[in-house]
């Protein structure tokens, strides 16, 4: 897959103005390099990971003025009895992102993919969490990831990881770009809802899916080593 492949279509149908779409493409590498490093970093292939060529923006309520902007996505998909997750980067972040923020933002959704994995492991993804706003839904996201030094052993990645998400990822210099040079040049905007970032597979579909058991060995240790870490913040 191209993971600039739904830019490429908004530019030529002419949504994506040239100089936009000319930054992207010279900013993408660090998000190539942002992939590479984290698979450097924790052993394990990063997932398939593609542009969405809109800013994204999440609220708990329609009519509420409560919204988080959303750079990046991890989404589960069915498609003919195949499983596969992948990685979804807005555009804006790319463009206006830092090389730090980009490769934290990688590195933290990885994070979702392995926690993602572990559930399907072990059927646990039949009836995952709802939350009601984005405070609550930042919450639940930090208490239930993998430990990060245990699956990355890379320090600046792991100082850029502890930097942005101290309690759920805020860079208010980001938002400000992507308010001033997207969303006020009526480039594309998603608006989605929080409840539809929850995961909900049947049990049909999880019997299905098929595992490297030398994937899910890996993310059994990297489980148990984080397990041991939470345990010792508790005591």
């Amino acid at each position: 897959m191209d993971p600039l492949v739904r830019l490429k279509d908004a530019h030529s149908k002419g949504i994506i103005p040239d100089d936009v779409y000319d930054l992207i493409l010279e900013r993408f590498p660090i998000t190539v390099s942002g992939i590479n490093r984290i698979e450097k970093a924790s052993g394990i292939r990063y997932p398939v990971a593609y542009v969405e060529p809109s800013l994204v923006i999440s609220s708990s309520n329609p009519n509420s003025y409560e919204y988080g902007v959303l750079f990046a996505r991890t989404i589960p998909i069915v498609l003919e009895e195949k499983f596969q997750v992948v990685i979804q980067i807005s555009a804006p972040l790319v463009a206006y992102g830092l090389k730090g923020t980009i490769h934290a933002i990688l590195a933290h959704e990885f994070l979702h993919f392995l926690e993602l994995m572990r559930k399907i492991s072990k059927m646990e993804l039949l009836s995952d969490e709802i939350s009601g706003n984005l405070f609550e839904n930042v919450y639940s996201d930090e208490t239930r990831l993998f430990e990060p030094r245990v699956v990355f052993k890379d320090r600046t990645l792991l100082n850029h990881i502890t930097k942005k998400f101290p309690a759920g990822f805020r860079d208010f210099k980001l938002e400000e770009k992507a308010i001033k040079f997207w969303a006020d040049r009526n480039l594309p905007k998603s608006n989605i809802s929080l409840d539809t970032n929850t995961v909900k597979l049947s049990m049909d579909s999880l019997s299905k899916i098929k595992l490297d058991p030398a994937f899910i060995s890996k993310i059994e240790k990297l489980e148990e080593k984080s397990s041991k870490i939470h345990k010792k913040r508790l005591y």
